[in-house]
């Protein structure tokens, strides 16, 4: 694997961006603009071992997406319950959209993008509990769209009953921070053009960012006001993991240091 130094590392990424367009290493991958830069780099792990500056984490995302870029994967607790495969999944899930196809006729599915202080249509949100200084998810019956998931909610009365979640699943403060300074206390964050050529996507990577340093009050604030959202991604066979994503643009909010070179 290659090791770099911080300036042969933005001396090797300004080179990328001079050689315009760059065909995908990875094609169909959502993850390609990264997964793309790794390769170019010779990474062979989402990470960078630069002497003198520790380990780097690499992020990358097309320009013209609005859509969320993955911070990390953080199960919540109860951990000693599993609680999304043990609790949400079977009592709190739905039929899958391909069960009875791709899968079992019972497939269930509990996806969810949860945005702190919104609602779901079926009712789930995220809250701040300060006293208690953990993130906590919350279920209420009543902000459920009956005119689309009214027999949902009846499976649900009669599975568990429509009471708030007991206990919540949760994380706290110190967790959450301590899990995104371990793995993005120090990141590469790269954006890039893309075009498809002959039906296969290409990229120009047109901008890079160092972004250093990430304090507890910038994360839960992050995660207050939006900018950081909570997405549950499980269904019967196998649970994909819950990932904390950052809106594009908002990692000015989160890194305390932002250089683009």
């Amino acid at each position: 694997m290659n090791e770099f130094t911080i300036q042969s590392l933005k001396s090797k990424l300004n080179q990328i961006r001079a050689s315009g367009w760059i065909t995908t290493r990875r094609p169909g991958n959502d993850g390609g603009v990264g997964n793309t830069l790794e390769d170019l780099l010779g990474i062979e792990e989402n990470n960078l071992q630069i002497p003198d500056a520790g380990e780097w984490e690499l992020k990358g995302q097309r320009s013209d997406t609005s859509s969320l870029i993955t911070l990390f994967h953080m199960e919540p607790y109860p951990r000693e319950q599993n609680f999304v495969s043990s609790v949400l999944l079977p009592k709190y899930g739905w039929p899958h959209i391909e069960a009875g196809g791709k899968y079992d006729i019972n497939e269930k599915s509990f996806r969810q993008t949860i945005t702190i202080g919104q609602r779901t249509d079926r009712g789930f949100t995220a809250l701040v509990n300060y006293d208690c200084k953990r993130i906590e998810i919350s279920f209420d019956h009543n902000h459920v769209c009956t005119k689309k998931h009214g027999k949902w909610l009846q499976t649900i009365k009669e599975i568990v009953g429509l009471n708030e979640l007991d206990p919540k699943p949760s994380w706290s403060f110190e967790n959450l921070h301590k899990k995104v300074r371990n793995k993005l206390n120090k990141t590469i964050y790269a954006i890039a053009d893309r075009r498809n050529y002959d039906d296969i996507e290409q990229f120009k990577y047109s901008r890079f960012f160092m972004l250093e340093g990430i304090c507890e009050n910038r994360l839960i604030n992050c995660m207050d006001n939006g900018a950081i959202q909570i997405d549950f991604d499980a269904r019967t066979g196998h649970n994909h993991g819950t990932k904390f994503r950052l809106k594009q643009g908002s990692y000015k909010d989160l890194f305390q240091h932002v250089e683009e070179f």
